[in-house]
């Protein structure tokens, strides 16, 4: 992480935010409005809303205020009465097996938004991995759907979360890329590959990078190698 951090602008990872967030932080109490699985194991958890945030932020959940937060980027818009989490079942993890059942009315703890992935209305690409998708589901439903080109990786055909927003929207605009399965509409292979074939990047725009390390290291070098200026690439890492 350090490597990175020494090459261009990367914010923390969510790995070394959760470091930052300690048990003895102040947390406020909510409750579960619902929570759906949206595809195999892949959950969204809406949760009442009594905070301030913007798009792009983070918060820290648990469901037992003694034990430590794990931290997920909000995707709802800064509008709604809702916060809404998307979040993957790691069958080895605390917090997750446990969220995943909670029910209408149950009480959830998290810690106050932070973080700095935010965009504004000027020209972005807007590339994801995975679940890494959160921030820019929130700044798109927070108004942000102009001069943006959204690229989204993921492995089956289920992966493309929000894409019925999405694609009306931002049509040709919107990419998504699966690499296990093949369907119409579909860029069959990973992200990169799509990201390699393409000559030149936009020199006039931002380019925000949120998923996995590997997806983020890859594509910010690729980028790089492409003639992107390593101040124009902005990026988070999902653990």
């Amino acid at each position: 992480m350090s490597e990175i951090n020494k090459t261009f602008p990367i914010l923390k990872s969510n790995k070394q935010m959760q470091t930052d967030i300690k048990s003895t932080q102040s947390l406020t109490e909510s409750s579960v409005v619902s929570n759906t699985e949206i595809a195999p194991g892949v959950f969204v958890l809406k949760i009442k809303r009594n905070i301030n945030f913007k798009s792009g932020q983070y918060i820290g959940i648990t469901t037992d205020k003694n034990v430590a937060p794990r931290l997920y980027t909000i995707a709802s818009s800064t509008k709604d009465d809702v916060i809404q989490i998307l979040y993957n079942v790691k069958d080895d993890g605390w917090l997750t097996p446990r969220l995943s059942e909670h029910k209408f009315g149950s009480t959830i703890y998290m810690t106050k938004p932070e973080g700095d992935f935010i965009d504004d209305e000027s020209p972005a690409w807007w590339i994801a991995s995975g679940t890494g998708i959160a921030p820019f589901a929130s700044m798109f439903r927070s108004g942000l759907k102009t001069n943006k080109t959204l690229i989204h990786g993921g492995r089956f055909t289920h992966s493309f979360f929000f894409e019925k927003e999405f694609r009306p929207v931002l049509k040709g605009n919107y990419i998504r890329c699966c690499s296990q399965e093949s369907a119409e509409g579909l860029y069959n292979g990973r992200l990169t590959r799509y990201l390699q074939d393409i000559e030149t990047f936009p020199e006039d725009c931002r380019y925000f990078l949120c998923g996995s390390p590997e997806m983020v290291v890859e594509v910010r070098d690729l980028l790089i190698d492409k003639g992107v200026a390593y101040n124009k690439i902005v990026a988070e890492i999902y653990f």
